[in-house]
């Protein structure tokens, strides 16, 4: 039923009287300017474009990437990668190569109907790129890759990223061994103060490490006293202790403080997580979830990926530097050209492929260095890394240059326990500063990987796999299917409900509740945020926020009716007064969505992030677009006398049913 007010007086109980607050007609009050319509319609269609892209869905593919460090997927890897599946008669979607600073990657997509082809192409593929399986120096893998067309791809219109529970894939729990965290830096420990004692010109007898802790042996006490004050005032992580001796050893314990093991533990797992972080961003994994969980454990979930060795594989994949002497003597040379390795030197390959005999000891490793970032040499103009080392490393490698000039020194790269020689540079002269250039026919990718690596250094602590679980694409298409059925459903009864109650009203509310999902979901695909069943969760709670607030404007214009206002007023005044109790209610929820974007973590993160950007679209739809509309159906009236809002009952007619169930 509709309301339909006149502007001076109304027939009540047989006879004429005055409405309340009658007025007289007002003309085009609800007329938003050509300017605001505009920007209207191109925040809508600018939602529609970057909303499209989620509708494309994805297909199955073969992902591969480099296996190591001083390997690249190039031109020549796509032609193999080509002639290997026109062989095995596999005929794919496509066959991209996707080359940058931050990808280095051939992507074979198939059909979403041909996952067998996919398993075929995987093997064929890995057969034709690696031919020792136990050393591979190509990783290829299973992944999924979005079927986005290209013009879409080409205004940067990209779908959302979908987590584990939507997208399937990979998750590991990882136990992070604080004990050897520990060891190893008391191994470093006792390292420093054997370099520290001989600076100073300390004479000790050995240091050794017992369990945790350093014992520093010395033939005399006053060679003990000398140490134990040198020691205090340079080593506030170590608290020292003097074990009564009438004789020889004296010694000095040194134990590591309570605070500095737990700054060991607290640098282990951030020192891992980082390692982490960037080896898998390096291998093109779309939205890894790497994040810590208790004291000593590390979640690491990649989505997309089916391969669980491959991605074992690539949780391995961390690369470590190491400066070594370079033996070049003519009877070390003399018995490699026999086939044999002197003792106390190791044999490496460099990147031509020419064998070198490097020694033993090692002067510096990954853990003294500070940074590392590519760069070009001044003189040549060749790509290079420069390494920036810490106060020892600075020391040390100052020493070492001093008293090698004329010697050749070796940068070594390891991956996966096996080393390989990056570089080879004669020492000209002495080298202070702890600022090193590293060189040798690399390219600007080469340069740019290589500092990647040596920047994600070594795990600060082994870890071990404690839990595995592998999610299939098929339950996660189900939990897709799933959420978007509880959505749907939801918004259909709502619509129907409003429609139904609030009659022209309603439809509009319908109207902005679509509008709302839509740049809500445009928004997320333009922040590449990735979207979990908790988010799905957070759109249907944003739907719900959306139709209070229209529920509240509606039922406001109802109010101004029944105190006898005009329609343009009462649609006027409902908007404007509507606006500020909205507005306290959404502020309300964000400070609570904040709450859990602050203090929450994973699967309440992704809720919190939905939750708050649904707020802001779910004022501008029920506010802005909403009133909008009605403007356009009401707005150009110049005399209008009905609304359809539905039934409005007016308190002061005694023949109202309501004003009798009041009674």
């Amino acid at each position: 039923m509709s309301a339909a007010p006149t502007p001076f007086a109304r027939m009540d109980a047989g006879r004429m009287r005055p409405t309340r607050g009658a007025h007289v007609l007002e003309f085009g009050m609800n007329r938003y300017p050509l300017w605001k319509y505009v920007l209207i319609g191109i925040a809508l269609i600018f939602g529609l474009i970057y909303t499209l892209p989620n509708f494309y869905g994805e297909s199955p593919a073969v992902q591969v990437t480099p296996g190591k460090a001083t390997v690249k997927v190039t031109e020549d890897t796509l032609a193999r990668v080509e002639r290997a599946l026109g062989e095995a008669n596999l005929k794919p979607n496509g066959v991209f190569f996707e080359q940058g600073a931050q990808q280095n990657t051939i992507r074979v997509r198939f059909d979403p109907t041909q996952t067998e082809e996919q398993l075929r192409a995987r093997e064929v593929v890995d057969k034709a790129l690696n031919a020792d399986p136990k050393d591979p120096s190509h990783i290829v893998a299973l992944n999924l890759v979005p079927n986005t067309p290209e013009w879409l791809l080409s205004i940067n219109a990209l779908p959302m990223y979908l987590g584990l529970d939507l997208r399937g894939g990979v998750h590991f729990l990882l136990q992070v061994d604080m004990r050897a965290a520990i060891t190893k830096r008391a191994d470093a420990t006792a390292a420093d103060l054997r370099t520290q004692l001989r600076d100073k010109r300390i004479r000790h007898a050995g240091i050794n490490r017992v369990g945790n802790d350093v014992e520093i042996r010395f033939t005399s006490a006053e060679e003990r006293a000398r140490a134990n004050d040198l020691l205090r005032n340079t080593q506030p992580d170590l608290v020292l202790t003097l074990p009564e001796a009438q004789r020889e050893p004296y010694i000095i314990r040194a134990t590591l403080s309570q605070r500095a093991i737990q700054n060991v533990q607290d640098y282990a797992l951030k020192q891992n997580i980082s390692t982490l972080h960037n080896r898998i961003n390096e291998l093109g994994v779309a939205e890894p979830v790497i994040a810590q969980q208790g004291a000593d454990r590390i979640v690491v979930q990649l989505p997309g990926v089916q391969d669980t060795a491959k991605a074992k594989d690539i949780l391995g994949r961390t690369a470590t530097l190491e400066v070594r002497l370079v033996d070049d003597s003519p009877e070390a040379l003399a018995q490699l050209a026999q086939g044999n390795v002197p003792f106390g030197d190791e044999r490496f390959l460099d990147r031509d492929g020419r064998a070198l005999l490097v020694k033993r000891r090692v002067i510096l490793t990954g853990e003294n260095l500070n940074d590392a970032q590519p760069g070009f040499d001044s003189q040549t103009q060749e790509p290079t890394v420069n390494l920036e080392l810490d106060n020892r490393g600075a020391r040390i490698f100052q020493e070492v240059t001093r008293e090698n000039v004329g010697k050749r020194m070796a940068i070594l790269l390891f991956e996966k326990g096996k080393g390989e020689v990056v570089t080879a540079p004669v020492i000209r002269q002495e080298i202070g500063g702890g600022r090193v250039q590293i060189s040798g026919n690399m390219t600007t990718m080469e340069a740019t990987d290589t500092a990647l690596l040596l920047r994600a250094g070594s795990l600060a602590a082994p870890m071990e796999i404690v839990e595995e679980r592998l999610i299939g694409p098929s339950l996660g298409e189900a939990n897709i299917e799933a959420g978007f059925r509880s959505t749907l459903y939801g918004f259909i009864v709502i619509a129907v409900f409003m429609a139904v109650y609030y009659q022209v009203f309603g439809i509009v509310s319908g109207i902005s509740l679509i509008c709302n999902v839509m740049m809500l979901v445009a928004i997320l695909s333009l922040l590449q945020a990735t979207l979990t069943l908790p988010g799905i969760a957070a759109i249907a709670l944003t739907l719900g926020m959306a139709v209070d607030a229209n529920v509240l404007i509606n039922e406001r214009v109802r109010e101004e009716l029944r105190v006898g206002r005009m329609p343009q007023t009462a649609i006027s005044e409902g908007y404007d007064r509507a606006f500020a109790t909205i507005l306290d209610s959404n502020i309300t929820s964000l400070l609570a969505g904040l709450a859990l974007l602050i203090f929450g973590s994973g699967p309440v993160r992704g809720f919190a992030v939905v939750h708050c950007l649904g707020i802001a679209t779910s004022i501008f739809t029920s506010v802005v677009v909403s009133r909008a509309l009605i403007n356009l159906i009401y707005g150009r009236k110049k005399k209008l006398t009905k609304v359809h809002i539905g039934q409005v009952w007016r308190p002061d007619n005694m023949d109202d049913p309501l004003h009798r169930v009041l009674k």
